[in-house]
């Protein structure tokens, strides 16, 4: 990731494409299972359908439980804004209408594959990474850039993942 010299409120965006020889439909089950994410990512601990959903569609939401060293312990509830099965995934964090932080899965056929990308945007609601800003605001731009960095690092590493569960099922 490159410096921009963001700032919370620019609501910054971070993203992560891999291609994946299968088609949008052999992947599509691997990326709306959101109860298979915690597999894939060192942060996000255990992933609980809410409000009675149990499995993706519009509206239907659930809980996410991470850990970060820095940031310590939380839940978050998303709600899904997004979702037509084989192409687009995408859920908002807290709040659809101004949410923490908006996450998207997007599945494009390509070459008689597949073509994953992640994709996320923070803000523009304050988030945990809020608090830090408020402490130490004139490194807010330092802030902004590490946790992005962070998120685009993780994403990279979740797309290469669901990849090579693609590549190994078939």
């Amino acid at each position: 990731m490159e410096w921009t010299g963001a700032r919370y409120a620019d609501k910054p965006t971070a993203e992560a494409t891999t291609w994946i020889d299968g088609d949008p439909e052999v992947v599509w089950p691997f990326v709306a299972d959101v109860r298979l994410m915690p597999e894939l990512s060192d942060e996000l601990q255990r992933v609980e359908w809410a409000g009675g959903a149990s499995g993706p569609r519009v509206g239907g939401s659930f809980v996410g439980y991470s850990k970060h060293e820095a940031l310590g312990e939380w839940s978050t509830t998303s709600f899904i804004v997004e979702c037509e099965e084989p192409r687009v995934f995408a859920w908002a964090v807290a709040d659809p209408e101004a949410p923490t932080a908006t996450w998207r899965f997007t599945l494009a056929p390509e070459n008689g594959g597949t073509r994953l990308t992640q994709w996320m945007q923070m803000g523009p609601a304050r988030s945990g990474l809020s608090l830090a800003i408020d402490r130490m605001p004139d490194k807010e731009q330092k802030i902004v850039f590490v946790r992005m960095r962070e998120f685009e690092n993780a994403m990279t590493a979740t797309v290469a993942a669901i990849k090579d569960r693609v590549e190994a099922a078939r």
